[in-house]
């Protein structure tokens, strides 16, 4: 009798270990648009160009202490130069740049996240101008008791994938050495709260 108690209970906890599913916990934060920054850097064969662009919103998707997903809006109509040329700046919001009365954010869509070693690949679908694309980067992930940070490395976008025409070696082939490079430098920083 001891025995079939026995042999019972170790069948029940079996069957429960079968059916009890590890919970993990998801959450979405909001990104803090204050703290959190997009400089971009844009070259020529005559020097470069830097700047800032603010973010509109953004959120990061948690599962337990990772990122698995979230997305991050840019206000185009705050492209900043960071000499302060405002000749330069209403070019880029002009027709010749990223046309912003027509295409007042650009989007960035998480897709997918592989950590390795403390690191992350960040892939997601980025939108200028109506374009959709995807691209990949690496970042740094830090967390204190407040927040969460996402951190890139410096990535390139390639301008002509989003129909970026202004002086455009793609698109025009008689510019000689006045063109402006198609692809060009965005590093990211979004800082979320818990």
């Amino acid at each position: 009798m001891k025995k079939t108690g026995i042999l019972i209970l170790a069948v029940v906890f079996i069957a429960m270990s079968f059916t009890n599913k590890i919970t993990t916990i998801q959450n979405t934060l909001n990104v803090d648009v204050s703290s959190s920054t997009i400089t971009w850097k844009g070259y020529k064969p005559t020097g470069s160009h830097t700047g800032t662009i603010m973010l509109k919103s953004g959120t990061l998707t948690m599962e337990d202490e990772y990122i698995i997903g979230g997305s991050f809006t840019a206000d185009m109509s705050t492209i900043k130069d960071e000499d302060g040329s405002e000749r330069l700046e209403g070019h880029l919001k002009n027709e010749d740049f990223f046309e912003i009365e027509t295409y007042p954010t650009a989007k960035f869509d998480i897709t997918e996240v592989e950590m390795e070693d403390g690191n992350a690949t960040i892939t997601g679908n980025m939108t200028i101008k109506g374009i959709t694309k995807e691209i990949s980067f690496e970042a740094e992930i830090s967390e204190t008791d407040e927040t969460v940070t996402l951190s890139s490395s410096v990535f390139q976008i390639n301008r002509a994938d989003f129909n970026v025409k202004y002086k455009s070696k793609t698109f025009f082939n008689d510019l000689k050495d006045k063109f402006v490079n198609d692809e060009f430098d965005l590093q990211v920083a979004l800082v979320a709260n818990k």
